[in-house]
């Protein structure tokens, strides 16, 4: 070792420069996380109370071993394919409503704005998109089931419904962010030449973001299969209203074996987007 790497050592600091600015950020956060908890009444320890904690681990008990019955299995597989139609359904719809608001909505695919600013109308139009994307997610689908079970009554339609209005606005919001986030010069290029919305959407900004686009699409049919499993609960079909009904009567091998249909379809999903974007690379 030389001189000069040994004197670099020895200047050196011995703990890290930083230190006093992350505990500071770090007791902050605490301070202000403090009121939040005591507001929200996040009481954790009641869980281990012996009012709590003997019920508690008798339905864990009955958990085990699953149900593995023929015929409840089978009334599990129906209610499970209702599921994941009731997702897929839901999700197709939230897609029909995203992509326009996406394509309106995202500042690369304006003509006007190739000259650097955009015009007044079309950041009206833009703007409105982008608020109509705001109020559909800004409703929880759980809220939305339940005016729609109002309207529809019991059944798949009103999940359906409720998972494509919130999902059609999140879908819309993250396709713009997404489609923004790309290279913008292909695109305008092709603006520029006197192509279409539609056709520099197609051969400049989708090619470069297919795979990012689809992966969070599938992650968002896996997360409305968990959507229509606790829409069953309010009367919206599928695997979680008979899900409801096995809480309800404390069959926990009834419960213990939908949760592993819950887990089997969630994997199911995590495998397709793997091989979806494999194959979009």
């Amino acid at each position: 070792m030389n001189s000069t790497s040994s004197a670099s050592l020895a200047l050196a600091p011995t703990r890290d420069p930083a230190w006093i600015g992350r505990v500071f950020w770090m007791l902050a956060g605490l301070v202000l996380l403090w009121p939040m908890l005591q507001l929200s009444e996040f009481r954790p320890w009641i869980l281990f109370q012996d009012d709590n904690l003997v019920p508690t681990l008798n339905f864990l008990k009955d958990m085990v071993p699953p149900n593995v019955q023929p015929e409840f299995l089978k009334l599990v597989a129906k209610e499970a394919w209702r599921t994941v139609a009731i997702a897929t359904a839901g999700l197709a719809l939230a897609w029909v409503l995203a992509v326009p608001l996406a394509l309106i909505s995202v500042r690369v695919l304006s003509v006007s704005a190739l000259t650097g600013r955009m015009g007044v109308m079309p950041t009206l139009v833009r703007q409105s998109v982008r608020w109509t994307a705001i109020v559909l997610r800004s409703v929880p689908e759980l809220i939305w089931a339940l005016v729609f079970v109002r309207v529809v009554g019991l059944g798949p339609t009103s999940g359906v419904i409720a998972i494509g209005l919130t999902y059609g606005g999140m879908l819309g919001k993250v396709y713009a962010e997404i489609l923004e986030s790309g290279d913008p010069a292909v695109t305008q290029n092709l603006l520029r030449n006197g192509s279409g919305r539609l056709q520099a959407f197609f051969y400049g900004t989708l090619p470069q973001n297919a795979a990012e686009l689809s992966s969070y699409t599938v992650y968002r049919w896996e997360c409305a299969i968990r959507s229509s499993a606790v829409l069953g609960f309010v009367g919206a079909g599928g695997l979680g209203q008979q899900l409801d009904s096995s809480m309800k009567m404390f069959a926990g091998g009834e419960v213990s074996t939908m949760l592993l249909v819950f887990v089997f379809l969630v994997w199911l999903a995590d495998r397709f987007s793997a091989w979806l974007r494999r194959a979009l690379m």
